[in-house]
């Protein structure tokens, strides 16, 4: 990567306004993330040129992706809060999976799903989601009774715990699922079937996927 192809990423995933790009700033998050997105594909494409940056510089890099990640993490674990009339607490998504949820008729749906490669610590075959409501006394009726934790994905060479669409496919973990609109949908749909054949009627709202 040339020179100023590199001090521009550097700068963007510090999230600073670069003095040569001083376009997009904090105050413009729209630009910043078409311009992140499209330096950090562009480093991807030219991880080999990596080699030639500085230890200083790779460090540099290191920590700047690194606490991106983690406040880009913190944020899309909070986009599954949603039901403003619930008074149920946000249920824990699990690590090595994801939380699709949904609103009918004033109760909250939950379908926990594990990545490839991992199981969950629990059988649930038939249980396809959990349930937080007025009448769970806004409680999460789950097998981790108490909590609001409502599965935990543990790594595992099989996946015979859960039912067959509680399972992102291979190569298609949570966050590759989030990434894709088609995808996301997929599994949303999935969910609102679910619980349309378990007999939960009415207007599905609030639908979200976050992962762990």
């Amino acid at each position: 990567m040339a020179p100023r192809g590199t001090f521009t990423l550097l700068c963007s995933l510090a999230v600073f306004s670069c003095p040569t790009r001083g376009d997009a700033n904090c105050n413009s998050p729209t630009q910043l993330f078409e311009r992140l997105s499209s330096d950090v594909k562009v480093a991807a494409e030219c991880a080999e040129s990596m080699s030639m940056l500085s230890s200083h510089d790779r460090a540099t890099l290191l920590l700047s992706m690194s606490n991106l990640t983690a406040t880009l993490h913190k944020h899309q674990l909070t986009e599954c809060r949603g039901a403003e009339s619930q008074r149920c607490p946000e249920a824990k998504v699990p690590p090595n999976g994801g939380l699709a949820c949904a609103t009918v008729a004033n109760k909250r749906y939950c379908k926990p799903l594990c990545n490839h490669g991992y199981d969950f610590a629990f059988l649930r075959r038939s249980r396809l989601y959990e349930e937080c409501s007025e009448q769970t006394g806004s409680e999460w009726r789950s097998q981790y009774v108490g909590g609001t934790t409502l599965a935990v994905c543990q790594e595992s060479p099989i996946q015979v715990s859960g039912a067959k669409t509680a399972y992102f496919p291979k190569d298609q973990d949570c966050l590759t699922t989030k990434s894709s609109s088609r995808l996301q949908s997929s599994v949303l749909e999935g969910l609102t079937s679910e619980l349309r054949e378990g007999g939960v009627d009415g207007e599905v709202e609030y639908a979200c996927l976050a992962c762990g």
